[in-house]
């Protein structure tokens, strides 16, 4: 090994205290901060960092399983990330990726979630325990339940989230848990069973499981039930008559990515208002929190694109319907359809803008009365520590969060 082999900046982070078995293997661009890389990191060879707000915890490795890509991302304590490639995105303490990983911004995981090997997360948000199996491409979706490492939320392997329609849309998140419950850590796990598939946007409700093997192409709102979906393997309905472009009733998507905007929101006051007290006195997870509240300001903005592209091919759709109407029910398809053209340019600016004096503000006031009385600074102990009233107190202002957004449109 040569002076030459080793560039500055990896010089720099070994002069720290940074652990690399072959430093002339690790590329550091010269924009990495070498002071948000904790000392005791470990840096396997192939390791690739860069991004002048990238941060890596103590005791994270990274590259352990392969080469190792990562491009603006924050990573907390104990962060296990194994190979593959990331860029913006934000890995609380003990999350743990596997390797041939391809994580693009939006994506969160929050303490003790996880993702096994080659999985594929873009704008994806796992709260805490949620743990996604190999081979998985979870795109626009947000996914909560579980109360431990040992009873947490799953996604079998194989397991795909369809985000993209035949329209060509991607107006498609899907909301698995929520974040008025979800945050609390308290909630039955949800399962959806491996080589299965979401057509989003769909919602899940806790304690549901999806058996394996099915695609679920609607909402799943019992709690505690199995759904079997429709069988990958089935034949399917007889062909009929379809025209790109011409959507039918629009009621349940519009409520869904209206509902699933709502929740993006909470989380990001979660963050903003809980998150900060507990976090902003270590400087790596720290750095997480404003990370997340950027990146859930960049799903913010996308969603609010999709429902503008939505809101253009839906004018389109409804001057199809009209000039070749398509059955019995088109009078109500049409006026769904209009109902949200029309209304789209107020509900747009509404949501854009920031939330009014916050609503639930008392409950939340109530909440965080007691949160500002727990101890240390570990945020899963601390969240289990809260009294009934105060977990009440947190999910009532977390869903007036949700409810101001849902109500923007309120349909048939």
């Amino acid at each position: 090994m040569t002076e030459k082999a080793i560039s500055g900046p990896v010089r720099t982070l070994l002069e720290r205290g940074v652990v690399m078995p072959a430093p002339e293997t690790v590329q550091v661009a010269d924009e990495v901060v070498p002071e948000r890389i904790a000392p005791g990191v470990v840096l396997h060879p192939g390791t690739r960092l860069s991004g002048d707000d990238l941060s890596i915890g103590p005791e994270s490795v990274v590259g352990k399983e392969g080469p190792a890509v990562l491009d603006a991302c924050q990573l907390g304590h104990n962060v296990s990330f194994k190979g593959g490639y990331a860029r913006g995105a934000v890995f609380l303490d003990e999350a743990s990726i596997g390797s041939g990983a391809h994580i693009r911004p939006g994506t969160i995981l929050e303490e003790q979630a996880s993702g096994a090997h080659t999985v594929g997360f873009k704008q994806t948000i796992l709260l805490s325990y949620v743990t996604a199996g190999s081979l998985i491409n979870f795109c626009d979706c947000l996914m909560a339940g579980g109360t431990s490492r040992k009873r947490h939320s799953e996604v079998g392997s194989s397991y795909i989230h369809f985000n993209f329609t035949a329209h060509g849309d991607k107006a498609t998140p899907s909301l698995i848990g929520d974040v008025p419950r979800g945050v609390l850590l308290d909630q039955a796990p949800i399962f959806l069973g491996g080589q299965g598939g979401l057509v989003g946007p769909v919602r899940i409700e806790y304690g549901v499981v999806l058996a394996a093997g099915t695609i679920q192409r609607k909402d799943a709102l019992e709690a505690g039930c199995l759904y079997s979906g429709t069988p990958m393997s089935a034949g399917g309905r007889a062909p009929r008559p379809y025209v790109q472009g011409r959507y039918g009733a629009v009621d349940r998507l519009i409520r869904n990515n209206l509902i699933y905007y709502g929740n993006i929101q909470a989380l990001q006051a979660w963050y903003r208002r809980a998150r900060m007290r507990l976090m902003r006195a270590d400087p790596f997870r720290e750095a997480c929190r404003l990370g997340a509240i950027k990146q859930l300001d960049g799903v913010l903005k996308e969603r609010l694109k999709r429902l503008q592209q939505l809101a253009e091919k839906l004018s389109d759709s409804v001057g199809s319907l009209k000039s070749d109407p398509a059955g019995a029910d088109t009078d109500r398809i049409i006026r769904q359809q209009e109902r949200f053209v029309e209304a789209w340019p107020s509900m747009r600016d509404q949501l854009k803008r920031a939330l009014p004096d916050e609503p639930g503000a008392e409950m939340r006031d109530q909440f965080l009365a007691e949160w500002e009385r727990t101890e240390g600074d570990d945020h899963v102990r601390a969240v289990r520590a809260l009294t009934p009233d105060a977990r009440a107190a947190a999910t009532g202002w977390l869903q007036a969060i949700v409810d101001r957004a849902a109500a923007l449109f309120p349909g048939d």
